[in-house]
């Protein structure tokens, strides 16, 4: 039984407290290696912020280069020898971390900045003065916009078509200063929405709708920004997917690399997919500290509310002892979290109630460390990027 081993495991901690289970850790890095057919993935750091974990995920086969969330990020890593591939998903108006990669040169031989256009350049020699050739990749948006003014997918590039790809790949290869390594295309409306909200079979055929729409546009789409960009730019790499899309994005010829993180750690939200299902991986543990009435149990703390928009499914959800919920007026709390159900009525002054968060590694700004456990005990315990007193953002 699960939850016996886990407690077993961690009998001398008093909760709050971060665990990762490396078994089921493992199991799911396996799973999404499995799924992605055979194309390197690449591994989301914003997803983990633990960076034992991510160098545990470069050392499995099928793993390959890290997708960080932040250049100052991406210049740590790059200084702790992490990986010597490193992607800033994001664009960066970091002027000190931008002056610090223009003066190392090993960091820019290895890490490669986000930019949709000759603005994000602009600042970048506005910011460092001359300097040696930095490496950038260019994102394209891959939302689906089935008629004008409508847009489903996440407000990123301004980059949508062929043409538009390479008019700016082009200049970017005219600039002086810059090396166009890579293109990045994101489909968030396939890879971060679950096809299989609980309880929402509206929802869930209308998600399915966009996704079997969005999916075929955007490989068609893809492959022919690709083909016009490499007429202009000698690409390194090709990266799209996530946790949720590695098959689609797999089957896409133009597409070298994919990328996850949140699938490592099996977060709530990730249990909306009908097409595979991580195991919990990172879980929290909260102590019983009163018992309202026979069928409430109140825990401390654990308000740990995930990013995105202010809706339920962004709430930690108790996991173990099964049959537990928060309640609908009071959720989690900063201070308290009751939680009711029928197991409820078994837990006493004391007891741990082990919870989920919604998403990946967020989780982990809560905590200084993480308890690495495997089988019945813990095998080691490691800071997370907060424990190591660095903060991306």
């Amino acid at each position: 039984m699960r939850r016996t081993r886990l407690d077993a495991a961690t009998k001398d901690l008093d909760p709050p407290f971060a665990i990762v289970d490396l078994d089921a850790f493992d199991h799911n890095a396996a799973d999404l290696a499995r799924r992605a057919a055979g194309h390197p993935i690449r591994v989301a750091s914003k997803s983990i912020r633990v960076r034992d974990l991510v160098s545990r995920a470069l050392e499995r086969p099928g793993y390959s280069g890290v997708m960080c969330y932040s250049l100052a990020e991406a210049l740590w890593l790059s200084e702790q020898n992490v990986s010597e591939d490193l992607l800033v998903a994001y664009p960066t108006a970091d002027r000190a971390s931008l002056q610090k990669l223009a003066a190392n040169e090993t960091a820019r031989q290895r890490v490669t900045i986000m930019v949709d256009s000759m603005a994000h350049l602009d600042f970048v020699d506005a910011a460092i003065g001359p300097h040696s050739d930095i490496r950038v990749c260019l994102e394209l948006d891959v939302s689906w916009r089935p008629f004008p003014g409508l847009h489903i997918g996440p407000r990123r590039s301004p980059i949508h078509t062929p043409q538009q790809a390479k008019a700016l790949a082009a200049r970017i290869t005219q600039r002086r200063g810059f090396k166009l390594v890579g293109v990045m295309a994101y489909e968030g409306q396939i890879a971060g929405l679950g096809d299989n909200p609980p309880g929402q079979p509206l929802r869930a055929l209308g998600i399915r709708f966009i996704q079997s729409k969005s999916g075929p546009e955007l490989i068609q789409r893809r492959t022919a920004v690709i083909s016009a960009i490499r007429q202009v730019a000698d690409l390194e790499f090709v990266n799209g997917g996530g946790t949720g899309s590695l098959e689609l994005t797999g089957s896409d010829p133009s597409v070298t690399e994919l990328a996850a993180g949140s699938g490592l750690f099996g977060p709530t939200l990730f249990d909306a997919y009908q097409a595979f299902k991580p195991e919990p991986a990172a879980l929290f543990a909260l102590s019983v500290v009163r018992k309202p009435n026979k069928r409430t149990a109140t825990l401390f703390a654990g308000g740990y509310i995930a990013s995105g928009t202010p809706t339920p499914d962004r709430q930690p959800s108790p996991y173990l002892p099964a049959g537990l919920k928060t309640l609908g007026l009071e959720g989690a709390g900063e201070v308290q979290t009751p939680v009711t159900g029928k197991a409820a009525e078994y837990l006493k002054i004391g007891d741990r109630v082990w919870m989920r968060h919604a998403k990946a590694g967020e989780l982990f700004e809560r905590f200084d460390e993480v308890h690495l456990v495997h089988g019945d005990r813990i095998e080691r315990t490691v800071p997370t990027y907060r424990g190591e007193r660095r903060n991306f953002g």
